[in-house]
């Protein structure tokens, strides 16, 4: 069985977010061993400048990569990154689980990613050129993940 980990800055609050994120939890447990582990976001200034935000991303991403492991393929979620079909993004999940046991999914704090974890990535991901915030991206990405399992095994999906 394929190891899905999701590392993501931040922790989650809000009740809703946790529900929906418990739900794909659960409805992945038939697919994959997934884990979600966070790191602890950096306190962020309003009107912060270039320098501080990029130090609050390099503190961010020293947590990160901690959490990376050397096993498998690491892919982070960027605007600029990839973009799939559903139907692609579960071709991309296969051929992956066929080339390694270990599947690892970055998504960054609300500056995004600092440039020393998109060095170390093997893919970058994009879902849409818009910005969502880190907490329902963690929901959209297990949606995803579930969505690509359920076409790879033929079973209905909603279109």
């Amino acid at each position: 069985m394929i190891k899905i980990s999701v590392i993501c800055v931040g922790k989650i609050k809000e009740k809703y977010w946790i529900d929906a994120i418990a739900e794909y939890s659960k409805r992945l447990s038939r697919y994959c061993k997934l884990s979600v582990i966070e790191v602890a976001d950096e306190k962020t200034k309003e009107g912060a400048s270039d320098p501080e935000c990029d130090v609050i991303k390099k503190k961010e991403a020293e947590k990160i990569l901690k959490k990376i492991e050397d096993d498998g393929l690491v892919c982070t979620l960027e605007i600029k990154g990839k973009r799939f079909k559903s139907e692609e993004f579960a071709s991309f999940i296969d051929e992956s689980a066929n080339r390694t046991s270990h599947i690892q999914f970055i998504i960054g704090g609300s500056l995004g990613l600092h440039k020393s974890v998109l060095e170390r990535s093997d893919m970058a991901i994009s879902f849409s050129d818009m910005t969502f915030p880190h907490q329902m991206m963690r929901v959209i990405l297990l949606e995803q993940i579930y969505r690509g399992f359920r076409i790879t095994n033929g079973e209905p999906y909603h279109k």
